[in-house]
């Protein structure tokens, strides 16, 4: 795993070296570009060990997955406070009483919310478009998603959910197994809080499993390294979909794919978008479905997959039916 770590980083290291020496000119006043890069590579990574489980505008208190500390992060990702439940939870209330969080939440709330493997930082081109076309509190949910299982994020998601005023009615927007953790959530969800849901837009879900997690399951290195949330929908798919309830709300569906029968993946069959086939993102009672010419991972920052998301989350529709086939991705 360590040498994957490291590969992976020197991976960035070299692409982000090419890019600097062919569009930015040295400046000595600028961080370089090596910082800039482990600085961003340490994130992530640190996003993969916590769990929110209180978000007021956007600070946040999280628990650690494993050590089951607490800290308190502020809107720039900086950690203020950190220890007990307890302390995280006073020094919050502080904050709150001395006006440095406003804790007003309007009527209105968006929760988006990371796939696997990722954090809520993967999410930001979405999220900055949604801030800036809908009169609603935009807010992400973080999770250690590889660290815990779909139980354990599902109730991280509904302490935070808890945290919000009664008033105000909550919409999801859910990239890959984000929309899962939604799913697990309302197993054990009271009808009163998924009744202030308003609707849901689902990008890129596994909501039929994955074969590409199947194919995992049958290399032994692979399914070694499979735990927590990804270990269940490589190992144990047959189990944890029986906990994954279909959402009572409107809820809209935008798939990857090139509209063809072919895919962005040779080792998949039929349309995909790289990682989760078409007829797997599919589920009954669906109030739209679109296919959009788009990677899995590149999907929030897809224009056409950000207007429509916008376009659902306000009107409970999709604005076309359909972006024809072979077009090419933007």
């Amino acid at each position: 795993m360590c040498s994957c770590v490291v590969s992976s980083c020197l991976l960035l290291i070299a692409a982000s070296e090419a890019e600097s020496k062919e569009t930015h000119p040295p400046n000595k006043a600028e961080k370089h570009w090596v910082s800039t890069v482990f600085d961003n590579f340490t994130s992530a990574t640190d996003a993969l060990q916590w769990s929110d489980i209180r978000v007021i505008n956007n600070w946040r208190i999280q628990q650690h997955a494993q050590s089951k500390t607490y800290r308190v992060l502020n809107l720039n990702d900086e950690v203020v406070a950190e220890g007990t439940l307890d302390l995280c939870s006073r020094h919050f209330s502080k904050l709150i009483k001395n006006g440095d969080i406003d804790p007003f939440v309007g009527n209105k709330a968006v929760i988006v919310i990371h796939g696997l493997g990722e954090g809520r930082s993967a999410m930001k081109p979405l999220v900055t478009y949604l801030q800036d076309n809908m009169a609603a509190s935009i807010m992400t949910f973080g999770y250690a998603s590889p660290q815990a299982t779909l139980a354990a994020h599902a109730h991280a998601l509904g302490k935070v959910l808890a945290g919000l005023p009664p008033t105000t009615a909550v919409s999801f927007v859910g990239h890959s197994m984000g929309n899962l953790v939604v799913r697990r959530w309302l197993q054990n969800a009271q009808p009163e809080m998924i009744g202030r849901v308003n609707r849901m837009v689902m990008l890129g879900p596994p909501n039929q499993g994955s074969d590409l997690a199947r194919l995992a399951a049958h290399n032994h290195w692979l399914k070694t390294l499979a735990s927590g949330a990804a270990g269940e929908l490589v190992l144990h798919w047959d189990t944890i979909r029986h906990d994954l309830q279909t959402p009572t709300f409107e809820y809209g569906i935008i798939a990857g794919g090139k509209g063809d029968n072919e895919g962005y993946s040779s080792i998949l069959e039929g349309d995909d978008d790289a990682i989760v086939r078409v007829s797997e993102t599919k589920l009954n009672g669906a109030d739209g479905f679109l296919i959009i010419p788009v990677r899995h991972s590149r999907m929030m920052r897809n224009p056409d997959v950000q207007k429509e998301t916008l376009n659902f989350l306000q009107r409970g529709r999709f604005a076309k039916t359909t972006y024809g086939i072979n077009i090419p991705e933007k």
